[in-house]
């Protein structure tokens, strides 16, 4: 049997989901047996491959690229799962919704700024009016809600999904946890 390609990526979020996953430790290694990692913030590769059987996906879409990300990913992947309160529900980025990105970037590059106060155009993405979860953009087949789900979680639900086992997400984790 001819191994399944995994994908990890991050969208706008901490990291922690990504932190958590490699908190899995020794079972990386057992995990390894049935998945290459193809594409991932942990392997740094520079281009999504045309084909993947699973993606995870950390973090809300909160710019233009990370809407052009994650169409990209949709695209080339089989299953798509949102990982984490942020890709599930915008989370902590959406914080920002009330205030809108232009009194974000003011506040951050303008006002706080003590050497040549100006928004960057180059390295900054454009930040879209509402920072919103992956949903909203592309077709999910499977929530992994916490913040952030846990190695345990992390575990079971890639175990049972690459065996082909049920997978109940209720019973392994919940928003916040």
């Amino acid at each position: 049997m001819s191994k399944l390609k995994l994908a990890t990526a991050w969208l706008d979020g901490c990291s922690g989901c990504h932190m958590s996953f490699l908190d899995m430790d020794e079972r990386l290694l057992e995990l390894a047996e049935f998945v290459d990692l193809v594409y991932s913030p942990l392997v740094d590769l520079k281009d999504f491959p045309d084909q993947v059987d699973i993606t995870l996906v950390e973090g809300a879409v909160a710019s233009v690229d990370d809407e052009a990300k994650i169409k990209k990913i949709r695209a080339h992947t089989k299953m798509l799962i949102a990982i984490g309160d942020c890709a599930i529900t915008g989370n902590v980025p959406s914080m920002r919704n009330p205030i809108g990105p232009e009194p974000i970037l003011d506040r951050a590059y303008i006002e706080n700024a003590t050497l040549q106060p100006q928004i960057p155009c180059v390295v900054v993405p454009k930040l879209l009016k509402v920072v919103r979860p992956v949903h909203e953009f592309v077709e999910v087949d499977v929530f992994l809600p916490g913040c952030p789900p846990s190695a345990d979680t992390f575990h079971t639900a890639l175990t049972a999904i690459i065996s082909g086992e049920p997978l109940d997400i209720p019973a392994l984790t919940r928003f916040g946890a």
